[in-house]
């Protein structure tokens, strides 16, 4: 049974390949995945979720960004360690300000990685 839902946007191409590998590492099947272009169930506003990478453990609280990253890390057995170094405040601070950073450049590196894919 999923112990970690995750919402992504299925319109982006780096999210799809990185969920992809995602659920590759995820052979204890600990996460439930919510493609929110084929109109996934959304705990809040769909333009919220989209903007930011979310996740929820459980019935917890919604996590975004670094912490749902490290949420998800924790779910993977091979990336577990880095999602525990995450649940240090130095770490997740430091993360999330390279996912902020990231966020500026998203755009970009779809267009390059949309370039880069082959043509039907």
């Amino acid at each position: 049974m999923p112990q970690l839902t995750v919402w992504y946007d299925g319109d982006c191409p780096l999210c799809v390949r990185e969920i992809a590998l995602i659920r590759r590492l995820d052979w204890e099947k600990r996460i439930e995945f919510e493609n929110l272009t084929l109109g996934g169930v959304c705990p809040v506003d769909r333009a919220i979720l989209l903007a930011r990478f979310h996740a929820r453990e459980g019935q917890g609280p919604l996590l975004s960004g670094a912490a749902a990253f490290a949420a998800m890390w924790r779910m993977t057995p091979l990336l577990r360690p880095f999602g525990l170094a995450a649940k240090w405040p130095p770490i997740l601070w430091g993360l999330e300000l390279a996912y902020r950073l990231f966020l500026g450049f998203r755009p970009r590196l779809q267009r390059l990685v949309r370039l880069m894919a082959p043509q039907p």
